[in-house]
């Protein structure tokens, strides 16, 4: 297809101004020089896109760098306030809402409980109310905002706005769009393991590394593959799902409708599972298995050691596979490094004939539970970084 000269040129342009705001936000601070030494552009084109950038309230002068003579060049700030971003982390206990600015800092947060408010109807009330009360109390106006992010634990259909089936909450076919109506701001969806994986990637324990694959490990287990620094979801979407392999053949019964489910053996409800099944007293949650591990209680200790042969069952599979760079856990787990860590790479990395504790490291998130929060806020940062959306 020829396209018009004018729309080639307004690309090439849009592509120039998103490759400069892109060095900026990662180095701060250059000048025009530096700026068109770094990425191989003219002057003329630095100036003609750093003047729309600085229109556009993303970038500022900030005084000017020394000089072996002549005048002395301008310095060129990136502006991190200058847009703003909606994250919402839905899950089976609890949604949140955070407002972050261009570098993801979380400016504003609140949440609410899921089990109190079962229709989906209550669930978009909720976040709505809470939305429309950070921009009035932060002043902020809609052009200043780039959108809402949701991470929904479930599949998704991003470009249709639909989760179109969460086990774990109980829905399907849910339609997001009219958060777009009913805020009047762009709303963009992603699985809650796809968006961890990409806040990873960014902002995290392996920020800019280019293949890793992130486990997030909560009621259930989501995984999301980062290939040299994109999303990988696949010709369906749907690549990722390794917490529905099957580990164990014609085992317990899982939400999917599957048997011998990763997630049903290996998730915060395996843990949960197997130390009942021990013979351990009755507990909430992986807080007081924990705890009671640490006590040197024989029934949550024999419990442990049962849940993270099934984690690394499927950690071996996913690094027999995809051979990354890194496997990253998040979720409450991570909290309880010193009790299970070194254990489960000892079980992962057994002798054998693949692969050894040197060709893949297995990491911990840095951004913990928020993860998902903040990949979600993300989501709609794209659009002003990237000319295309970072998926493959």
């Amino acid at each position: 297809m020829l396209w018009p000269d004018n729309i080639v040129q307004e690309t090439i342009k849009d592509a120039n101004g998103k490759r400069i705001l892109n060095l900026l936000y990662k180095e701060r601070q250059l000048t025009k020089q530096e700026i068109a030494r770094s990425l191989g552009l003219s002057i003329p084109t630095v100036i003609s896109n750093v003047n729309d950038l600085m229109a556009e309230g993303l970038v500022e002068e900030a005084g000017v760098a020394d000089s072996t003579g002549g005048r002395k060049p301008v310095i060129i700030r990136f502006k991190a306030d200058a847009r703003h971003a909606f994250g919402v982390d839905i899950s089976p206990s609890e949604g949140r809402v955070i407002l972050t600015d261009l570098d993801c800092r979380i400016l504003e947060k609140d949440s609410f409980p899921i089990r109190e408010l079962r229709k989906y109807e209550h669930i978009a009330d909720q976040v709505c109310r809470i939305i429309e009360e950070m921009i009035d109390r932060c002043s902020l106006k809609r052009k200043e905002i780039l959108g809402v992010g949701f991470s929904l634990p479930g599949t998704v259909n991003e470009e249709s706005l639909v989760l179109q089936n969460a086990p774990n909450l109980g829905i399907a076919n849910i339609s997001l769009r009219e958060f777009a109506d009913r805020l009047n701001l762009p709303v963009y969806i992603e699985n809650e393991a796809n968006a961890a994986a990409y806040a990873e990637s960014a902002l995290g324990v392996v920020k800019e590394m280019n293949n890793l694959v992130y486990v997030s490990i909560t009621k259930g287990i989501g995984t999301g593959i980062v290939i040299k620094d994109h999303l990988y979801k696949g010709k369906n979407k749907r690549a990722g799902e390794f917490g529905h392999m099957t580990v164990v053949a014609h085992g317990k019964a899982c939400n999917c409708g599957r048997e011998g489910c990763w997630e049903v053996y290996a998730s915060e409800r395996g843990l949960l599972d197997d130390y009942r099944a021990g013979g351990g007293p009755a507990v909430t949650g992986i807080d007081e298995v924990f705890a009671r591990v640490r006590e040197g209680e024989p029934a949550a200790r024999e419990a442990l050691d049962t849940y993270l042969e099934y984690l690394a069952i499927g950690i071996q599979n996913i690094i027999l596979m995809l051979d990354p760079d890194y496997v990253v856990l998040g979720g409450g787990l991570t909290k309880y490094k010193d009790v299970f860590f070194e254990e489960l790479t000892r079980k992962v990395f057994v002798p054998n004939n693949f692969f050894t504790g040197g060709d893949t490291k297995i990491l911990l998130s840095k951004l913990g539970e928020d993860a998902s929060i903040l990949g979600a806020a993300l989501l709609p940062m794209q659009t002003l970084f990237f000319l295309e959306e970072k998926v493959i």
